[in-house]
């Protein structure tokens, strides 16, 4: 088996936040969402079905106890979760926190606007937010 290393385009867009069981829990860099990447700390793993079935379960209680959490603490109107891979083929999904009102609404936050990198003290606010969550997480 392959050793797990970040994609390095992950590594860019993105800060870390913890190691999860099976996942390691980022932060995408972009202020306008509140947005998490997982990515299964696998080597060489594209797809979903390339993790064995006990990973599979893993997978889904650690986004939807983590995507649940997110949509609590951000208040929410809809959180989208997907994993896309068509620019970076490494295994990851994404949990996003929807409001009716974010400026990507209805569409997908993919293609519209550019990122928004944090400013230090949101970043720093928004990091204590989720790894509080992520500490009282049933995983």
């Amino acid at each position: 088996m392959k050793t797990f290393e970040l994609d390095p385009r992950l590594e860019a867009d993105t800060l870390p936040l913890a190691d999860l069981p099976l996942c390691r829990a980022l932060l995408m860099n972009d202020a306008r969402y509140p947005w998490v990447v997982l990515v299964p700390r696998r080597g060489s793993v594209s797809e979903v079905f390339e993790l064995s079935q006990d990973e599979q379960a893993q997978l889904w209680r650690e986004t939807i106890a983590l995507g649940t959490a997110m949509k609590e603490i951000f208040h929410g109107d809809k959180l989208n979760i997907a994993t896309l891979g068509n620019v970076v083929s490494q295994l990851h999904i994404h949990l996003v926190v929807r409001y009716t009102d974010d400026a990507s609404w209805p569409g997908p936050v993919w293609g519209n606007g550019s990122p928004e990198p944090y400013e230090l003290p949101l970043q720093g606010s928004r990091r204590e937010q989720l790894l509080a969550q992520i500490e009282g997480l049933k995983l």
